[in-house]
């Protein structure tokens, strides 16, 4: 039947949970987000370096958050536990995080399959790594960034949409198995599109997809 040596059980009621971390003096935060399955939503806003509140219905779903910091460089770490388990029902796992938006932040995701939710542009960000399996990805970097960075999004998303300020310069790269792409304001050469301030801007917003991404929207504002 598929099912030897797993362990079956059925979600149990939602668990709700809140953490915090505090705010230390760390000069970069390096964020890692690990999560198998379920709704994601990352946004600005915490007087503290993280609040989170979680909501799950599967025991061994309860998230592992970790802070350390050496040197100056702080490590975040909020990770999905592996499980062997099986689960019939409804399997519930929603992670809702506020990050400070004046530590820079250097943000790396893990998703497996779901919808996730980033508002990042208000955040002091170094750059972001996005590793999805399949699902809905809204990615909004609209703001003022105070420096260039990097976006790389990688992975089998199913549908992927990343909202982009109009006056900062950015350069998009977008190859692999991609399906339909869309792309308004752009200019195009070949696998790379840019927007009109690129060419005068002194700071830009590189932007690379890989992979299997079925639709892809690159909106400007």
């Amino acid at each position: 039947m598929g099912l030897a040596g797993c362990e079956v059980s059925a979600p149990g009621p939602v668990a709700h949970e809140s953490q915090f971390i505090a705010r230390d003096d760390s000069s970069q935060v390096h964020v890692t987000l690990d999560i198998g399955a379920g709704n994601l939503r990352v946004r600005s806003g915490a007087d503290k370096l993280l609040r989170a509140d979680f909501a799950y219905n599967v025991p061994s779903w309860k998230p592992e958050v970790r802070y350390t910091s050496t040197a100056g460089d702080g490590d975040l770490s909020i990770r999905q536990p592996e499980s062997g388990q099986a689960h019939f029902g409804h399997a519930e796992n929603r992670w809702d995080l506020t990050l400070n938006r004046e530590v820079p932040l250097e943000v790396r995701l893990h998703f497996g399959a779901g919808e996730a939710r980033l508002d990042l542009g208000d955040l002091s960000l170094r750059g972001v790594d996005v590793e999805m399996g399949v699902g809905k990805l809204d990615m909004d970097l609209r703001g003022n960034p105070q420096r260039s960075y990097e976006v790389r999004i990688r992975g089998g998303v199913g549908e992927a949409t990343v909202r982009l300020p109009s006056a900062v310069g950015i350069s998009a790269d977008i190859r692999g198995g991609i399906g339909e792409i869309h792309a308004s304001g752009f200019h195009r050469n070949g696998s790379r599109y840019f927007n009109d301030a690129f060419a005068n801007a002194k700071t830009t917003i590189h932007l690379e997809v890989q992979g299997g991404v079925g639709e892809i929207h690159l909106i400007l504002s």
